[in-house]
């Protein structure tokens, strides 16, 4: 049935039309169709047809990561307690729209969708908690011997590129994203290429939320077309390859090294979402930075 005569059947039986979603991406805090155009089907696992999202290009991670860097320095500078304000506002954002993300979570294959999202939003409570800790934990005052103050604090790497996982459309995005900004970094994700809505209706909680525009900026498409230009984008300072397998983590890591960048590579199996986040992403994409300070003769 065309499109024409599902609107005349409509009008004839009295039904209302649902209005079909645009997908798009998250740039800068706005909402842009892909540079080149493109798009591609979504469809369940049983061939259902959810939606058309659209397909990233090469241009689009470039504009991507310009956006990230401009937003950079100013996250960094906002104080840890005021991040961890705006990831719990994120986590209240996420509880409110919570019957949204179960359902398109559902659609994304998950077993237990209400306890992924259930999750994802404790995710996002946790690492807002962190957010003003990290300094405590990580830090240090080094005794010397002479007439100084010797301190190590943790600094944000910079701009850094996430590769999300495949197989946990939610959870998995926000187990990667939420550490990342949590410590002052700006990120340039590529979301799940089969399950990629959970992912843009958390940029619609991102772009509501109080987290500044370019702090994350998402693309949909092919992480294989998309994972290249990310790992030698000389603007780009780390790597997250959680969402890649083993064989192309080995090319990537090849290309990153190129501009030096810090990378992080994927776990041998997917990790277990749903398990205890810990605290070891919190320290990946952080530089500690030693400060002597004379303190009198």
């Amino acid at each position: 049935m065309t499109k024409a005569s599902r609107e005349r059947s409509a009008a004839s039986t009295g039904e209302r039309l649902g209005v079909r979603k645009t997908y798009k991406l998250y740039i800068g805090g706005a909402f842009p169709r892909s540079e080149s155009g493109r798009s591609y089907e979504v469809s369940t696992e049983d061939g259902r047809f959810l939606a058309n999202a659209a397909l990233a290009s090469r241009k689009d991670v470039r504009d991507a990561v310009v956006a990230a860097r401009k937003a950079q320095p100013g996250w960094a500078k906002a104080t840890a307690y005021n991040r961890g304000q705006v990831l719990y506002r994120v986590a209240e954002m996420l509880e409110g729209r919570r019957a949204q993300f179960v359902a398109e979570v559902g659609d994304s294959g998950a077993a237990d969708p209400e306890s992924e999202v259930d999750s994802a939003i404790d995710r996002w409570v946790w690492y807002a908690g962190w957010a003003d800790k990290v300094t405590a934990v990580l830090g240090a005052v080094n005794p010397v011997a002479g007439p100084y103050f010797d301190f190590s604090l943790p600094e944000p790497t910079g701009v850094v590129g996430v590769l999300a996982p495949q197989g946990s459309a939610l959870l998995g995005l926000v187990s990667v994203v939420a550490p990342v900004i949590a410590t002052g970094n700006t990120c340039v994700v590529v979301a799940s290429t089969g399950r990629p809505l959970p992912a843009i209706t958390l940029a619609e909680v991102l772009a509501t939320s109080d987290l500044p525009g370019g702090v994350v900026n998402l693309l949909t498409g092919s992480a294989a077309e998309l994972a290249p230009w990310l790992a030698t984008h000389a603007d780009v300072n780390a790597l997250d390859l959680a969402g890649v397998d083993a064989e192309a983590a080995v090319e990537l890591e090849r290309a990153a090294a190129q501009t030096v960048k810090r990378v992080l590579p994927p776990a041998s199996t997917e990790p277990d979402w749903t398990a205890d986040p810990g605290t070891a992403r919190l320290s990946r994409f952080l530089e500690l930075k030693t400060v002597w300070h004379p303190m009198g003769v």
